[in-house]
């Protein structure tokens, strides 16, 4: 493993913490002039001011990186995707712009059910293959961390096989992956709401416990799919079962998702755009990460999740990109950015801290990744750009210049 220095540094962006900032904590990006960066067997070992006497090994053991004179921050964290799947929905993003809603398609079924067949006829070679070439438009983009969701398959075979996937492409791809297992992504059409959990529970995660397929559990709780009495059901087994839990809450109406979040200490609430008032304050007053997804929302044309009232509220707020084959066929991270400073009101710092620590704390790792303090890993981007700031002014395109995992 590589020993680096980054030096010639304009702006040292840290997002230093350990754990998820709340509210108006997410304006403090903790920057640093005119600084540097030492790496010491993948693990940072410096990050402060220049000096030319910098805490390190044998100088000759480190390879020096100039940033010339451009802004460094963490590596992104995109926590929460879809970007295991076989098939494409692009006719459906055609009748979608026609009018069609993305509930009535699924009702019909469209939606989840064509990628659960796409995906089930689909090859471990062949799901790995293009998983590989998603991960490295990801990568390209900054991201050095990414949460892969299961939840196109509905079957054992075909949920496991996609988990497998993920866990074989976190042993050779450069972007570290955390998996989530989201078999409760919808109701396969030969069993009941109640059924199907039970199935889950029985027959599908023990094994994914016994393989460590999964760090993570994410039901979608949503009218018409899981209701908040079945998903609170479904999620305290699996939390006795030793998952961490996600939701998928009050997207498309309010449930009361957001409110059972906090209720369990899930790691995140994700979507949000219907969250009520209540909802909101118990996610203010809990640990739990309000994951937003504007790109769905632009994708859908629906209302943006409230952002800017969340973190006045003292919300702890991530950004994720939601990449999926459906309600949001993007990866992109610059998107992400624009959309959230633009339409969600979130400030540029506040957006840098949802994509970097706060994100590492919707996956549990804030004590890992997320940050550039001493003793996390080495993953850091620089941009092409002095500032962080061009982030959200350089409107949709890509600013990362160089990215050391």
């Amino acid at each position: 493993m590589k020993n680096y220095i980054i030096d010639n540094i304009s702006q040292l962006v840290t997002c230093s913490g350990f754990s998820a900032k709340h509210g108006k904590e997410m304006s403090n990006l903790g920057i640093i002039e005119n600084a540097a960066i030492v790496i010491t067997r993948g693990i940072i070992s410096y990050a402060g001011p220049y000096s030319d006497n910098l805490p390190m090994d044998r100088l000759e053991d480190y390879t020096t990186i100039d940033a010339e004179g451009n802004a460094v921050l963490p590596g992104f964290i995109d926590s929460h995707t879809h970007f295991v799947f076989a098939g494409y929905r692009e006719e459906e993003f055609s009748w979608r712009m026609q009018g069609d809603n993305y509930m009535s398609i699924m009702q019909q079924g469209g939606g989840i059910y064509n990628t659960v067949d796409a995906t089930r006829n689909a090859s471990f070679e062949e799901l790995t293959a293009i998983a590989e070439l998603r991960l490295d438009s990801m990568f390209a983009m900054g991201v050095t961390t990414v949460e892969g969701k299961s939840g196109y398959g509905l079957d054992k075979d075909t949920e496991l096989k996609q988990l497998r996937v993920m866990k074989e492409l976190n042993k050779k791809h450069p972007v570290d992956i955390v998996a989530t297992y989201l078999g409760a992504h919808a109701i396969p059409k030969e069993y009941t709401e109640k059924t199907y959990i039970d199935y889950m529970l029985t027959e599908v995660m023990p094994v994914i416990r016994e393989e460590s397929l999964a760090k993570c559990c994410d039901i979608f709780c949503e009218k018409g799919v899981f209701t908040a009495e079945n998903s609170r059901y479904f999620l305290q087994a699996a939390q006795k079962m030793g998952f961490q839990l996600k939701i998928h809450a009050d997207e498309i109406v309010t449930t009361g998702g957001a409110e059972l979040a906090a209720e369990l200490n899930a790691l995140s609430a994700d979507h949000l755009l219907q969250a009520s008032d209540k909802g909101i304050e118990a996610l203010a007053k809990s640990d739990t990460v309000a994951t937003l997804l504007p790109c769905t929302a632009f994708s859908l044309k629906k209302e943006y999740a409230q952002g800017r009232k969340m973190i006045d509220a003292g919300c702890a707020v991530a950004l994720a990109t939601d990449f999926n084959p459906g309600s949001c066929f993007s990866s992109s991270i610059p998107l992400t950015i624009a959309l959230a400073c633009i339409y969600m009101k979130l400030t540029p710092e506040e957006a840098v801290t949802a994509l970097t620590i706060n994100a590492a704390a919707a996956l549990g790792k804030a004590d890992f990744i997320g940050s550039i303090d001493v003793g996390k890993k080495g993953d850091i981007i620089i941009l092409k750009y002095p500032s962080y700031k061009f982030l959200p002014y350089h409107i949709g395109m890509n600013c990362v210049k160089t990215i050391i995992k």
